[in-house]
């Protein structure tokens, strides 16, 4: 699973892909429709999904793309709630995929919003773990002559 190109904007619904980064903002990439258009970072702030992590009880934090793994994993025995869903369901849901999660500091707005982006980027095939990740290198021995 790779999040390295793949931003959340404020004042925007959605994930987008950075095309590219500029001084005052960066150019971003609607995966749906393929539109590029620049946005400034003046008006908006910009949250790589690679960077987030979630707040967990033993001081520590749970990185983003392990949660969303733990979320696949589990996604037939655990369904994954709506943003419709209550607070409390969306607690207990979020109980069961991450137990130490800090409950003080994650907010239920935190959990819908990555239900949210789960939902979009599983949709997409984007969450699907790359051939690096799949398989760890294995360092090959050389030999002298």
């Amino acid at each position: 699973m790779n999040l390295s190109k793949l931003v959340a904007v404020s004042g925007m619904p959605g994930v987008f892909r950075m095309v590219s980064n500029r001084s005052n903002g960066l150019i971003v990439e609607n995966m749906d429709s393929g539109k590029k258009r620049f946005v400034a970072s003046r008006k908006h702030q910009f949250t790589p999904l690679e960077t987030i992590s979630i707040y967990t009880e033993d001081d520590d934090t749970a990185e983003l793309k392990d949660v969303f793994a733990t979320i696949k994993e589990n996604m037939e025995s655990i369904p994954l709630i709506t943003s419709a869903a209550s607070s409390e369901e969306a607690r207990v849901y979020f109980k069961k995929i991450l137990p130490n999660y800090d409950r003080d500091r994650v907010y239920v707005s935190d959990i819908k919003k990555i239900a949210k982006w789960f939902t979009y980027l599983n949709d997409r095939n984007l969450l699907e773990a790359t051939e690096e990740e799949a398989e760890p290198v294995e360092e090959k021995e050389t030999t002298d002559k």
